[in-house]
């Protein structure tokens, strides 16, 4: 016999739960550690926000489940935005959150768990009794496994006491489950669509990081240019018939390479605003969108195609259905294209107009010198504001477990824990963090995480000493109005060395000695680069707002 806890703990790590973030407190003490005597590993955060962004980007770049252990009421609330982000990017997460005792409702840390977490689009579930905790808990994981999506499970405090066999009756753990059938009629639909481009575009997305070779081969076969989304860039990184990225972070050629296309297919996508542009991609071409939830067909924009199934399922049929087909149209891959594609692809190759303010640097030229700076081998994470055109587009990647968006929820402040946890999914990798310094400065307290342990990574602040994006969506308002957005400039250089960071601060491109003196070194803390930028507006908000 053992109490629920420890029977929960141990389960879970039979399960393949091989990473935890979290805080500990009364409410999951005995799970999470019974879950380390298991196997598992555990990141301690220092705030219940870093844990959820943590383990979000963890099981982004990893595709296995993660757990996030919470205190019971507040434990949970605090993390609600990571959670929120997580599942609307539908990161196959496990939250274990105590709960408090069943019916204790007079307890200062009850709160409707349940209810909380489904208002934010999570999936809540729970231990109902001791003699179903096993079932109950393995269930969860499965749900969150299988479904790719996160699922909070509370873990009432009452119940975690209880004793029980281990081990006791859960679901079996080898369950399998089968992928949707194929439409052959679908496959050769699509692939008459891809024989009948003139200029047929495939965008990957997240959801068809599986399915990339498979995709590739689709795309030769048919004569179509690749590019990536958001979600899933790196994806084709490689190819010399790829475009880095589609949508806002675009360069205007490879929007406009993109906006030609006579047909645009889009694998495991979210047509969104941010990936389309507002709809201006696909003004003149028919869409196709492949996804393998059903309720993802045409939810942002109306498609001429949907294709309800697994990604490389999809894309082999309608390859081996290629086959078959007459061919009629000349496909994009002309020699024209490919140099136009060359010249396309990657921000760093723009050309950039110089921008004279002494005493500050230009946030583009800094984040493409840093880009030639550091190694190629790394896991870029971006922040939200107005920044993150820089490190989203500039920095390059190496492929599709070398990026972390956590932008689903536009929420700031997710970049400095979301990076900790690409840290220690690819610990192979040097870790590149763009943040702002507001962003920065709302989830610092990470910093001393980073530090204890040894995360060498490279952490870029683009300091305007204000939320940047409120000054340029309002061009219109006074100074005086401005005022609530703006701030003293703040020396993150000295607050990052109060963690134990080593730090710089970047005034002109001059000052990135000490990233070469840094690169030497041990790198065995993270470097903070504390980059006085320019006020104005970055190109991204100049483009979406017309300023």
């Amino acid at each position: 016999m053992m109490r629920v806890s420890d029977a929960l703990g141990r389960m879970f790590a039979e399960l393949g739960i091989s990473q935890v973030f979290g805080v500990v407190g009364s409410g999951n003490f005995r799970v999470t550690n019974a879950l380390i005597e298991s196997g598992a590993s555990f990141v301690a955060s220092r705030h219940e926000a870093g844990a959820a962004s943590m383990a979000d980007a963890y099981s982004r770049i990893t595709g296995e489940v993660s757990a996030l252990s919470l205190h019971q009421g507040c434990g949970l609330t605090n993390a609600l935005t990571g959670i929120t982000e997580a599942a609307k990017c539908h990161t196959p997460l496990l939250v274990l959150a105590a709960d408090t005792a069943v019916g204790d409702v007079t307890s200062n840390f009850h709160i409707d768990q349940d209810a909380a977490v489904q208002a934010l689009g999570a999936t809540p579930m729970r231990l109902h009794s001791a003699e179903t905790a096993l079932a109950d808990a393995a269930r969860a994981f499965r749900v969150a496994q299988i479904e790719r999506t996160t699922v909070v499970l509370s873990l009432p405090i009452d119940i975690q006491d209880q004793e029980i066999a281990y081990p006791g009756d859960r679901p079996a753990s080898n369950l399998r489950v089968p992928k949707p059938a194929i439409s052959q009629a679908d496959a050769a639909e699509l692939a008459q669509l891809l024989a009948g481009a003139e200029r047929p575009v495939i965008i990957g997305g997240r959801g068809a990081r599986a399915a990339k070779g498979v995709i590739r081969e689709l795309a030769a076969a048919a004569g179509a240019v690749l590019i990536a989304s958001g979600g899933g860039r790196g994806i084709f990184e490689g190819d010399e018939w790829a475009l880095d990225i589609v949508g806002g972070f675009a360069t205007d050629s490879a929007a406009e390479l993109v906006r030609e296309a006579d047909l645009i297919v889009a694998f495991g996508v979210a047509l969104n605003n941010w990936t389309t542009r507002g709809g201006t991609l696909l003004d003149t071409a028919k869409v196709v969108q492949v996804d393998d939830r059903v309720e993802a067909i045409g939810k942002h924009r109306l498609v001429d195609l949907g294709i309800v199934g697994d990604a490389g399922a999809v894309a082999r049929a309608a390859r081996e259905a290629l086959d078959a087909t007459a061919r009629t149209g000349a496909g994009y891959r002309t020699p024209d294209v490919a140099e136009r594609i060359r010249a396309a692809r990657y921000w760093v190759d723009q050309e950039i107009p110089e921008v004279d303010e002494p005493g500050l640097v230009d946030p583009a030229a800094l984040t493409n010198a840093l880009d030639a700076m550091l190694p190629s081998e790394r896991v870029v994470v971006v922040d939200g504001g107005n920044v993150n055109a820089y490190p989203g587009a500039h920095f390059r990647v190496p492929d599709d477990e070398g990026y972390v968006l956590p932008l689903s929820f536009q929420s700031i402040g997710l970049g400095l824990a979301s990076v900790i946890g690409a840290a220690v999914a690819r610990p192979d990798r040097m870790p590149v963090l763009g943040t702002g310094d507001g962003s920065l400065l709302m989830g610092a307290v990470e910093l001393e995480t980073a530090v204890r342990l040894g995360l060498g990574m490279v952490i870029v602040a683009y300091n305007d000493s204000a939320y940047g994006a409120e000054i340029h969506l309002f061009p219109d308002s006074t100074p005086r109005e401005q005022e609530i957005v703006r701030f003293p400039d703040t020396d993150i250089a000295a607050i990052a060395r109060g963690y134990g960071c080593d730090a710089i601060t970047v005034r002109s491109l001059d000052d990135l000695g000490g990233v070469t003196a840094w690169l030497e070194s041990g790198r065995d803390r993270p470097l903070v680069i504390d980059a006085k930028i320019s006020g104005r507006a970055s190109w991204l908000m100049a483009r979406e707002h017309g300023h």
